[in-house]
């Protein structure tokens, strides 16, 4: 059964940007770059919200003809083209590239989709993650925490009134001292 993954950089206090929206401080470094590229591997779907996908798809759409392109984006943008996109939006008329536009019921679409054969699914930005997680759709967390305090900003887990249990299931430290946290839903462990 295939899984949907959250996957972030946060902050130690639990923000995925800055408040005024930056989110240029957890730009990895070379071996956390290389990381990310060898984790698209594991995913053959992105699932996005219509926030992500308007920040996502104007940048990578191009990102690897751009003049100023560094080999990180030449590579992540090439993998991105290739993966398939979802996007969940009630307020989109369409989207374009390979990404499709879906506006039914999430939890029967997330759950088809476990069932069909394929790698697993990783699930952008903190507002969409937030529905999946109240559904009980999140099958894991992988937390890039940064060695930063942000002081405040957009959280990675917006309040969801509900409490999840996790469970722990690997952790790797990389030598900028950014530290990630794989947790699985023991629902669904």
């Amino acid at each position: 059964m295939r899984k949907v993954i959250f996957a972030m950089t946060v902050s130690v206090d639990g923000f995925i940007e800055t408040a005024s929206g930056d989110i240029g401080w957890g730009s990895p470094d070379p071996e956390l770059a290389h990381h990310v590229i060898d984790r698209e591997n594991a995913f053959d779907t992105h699932l996005y919200g219509r926030r992500l996908y308007e920040t996502m798809f104007p940048y990578w759409q191009d990102a690897a003809e751009a003049p100023s392109a560094t080999k990180f984006d030449i590579e992540y943008a090439r993998i991105w083209k290739e993966r398939r996109k979802i996007v969940f939006s009630r307020t989109l008329t369409q989207v374009g590239g390979n990404c499709q536009l879906f506006r039914g019921n999430i939890s029967e679409e997330i759950n088809r989709l476990k069932a069909q054969p394929g790698k697993d699914m990783f699930v952008g930005g903190p507002n969409l993650a937030s529905s999946f997680m109240k559904l009980g759709l999140v099958d894991e967390y992988w937390l890039y925490v940064h060695p930063t305090i942000l002081g405040g900003g957009k959280p990675m887990f917006p309040h969801s009134g509900d409490r999840i249990n996790l469970k722990l299931i690997e952790t790797h430290r990389f030598g900028s001292g950014v530290v990630l946290l794989k947790l699985a839903d023991k629902r669904a462990a």
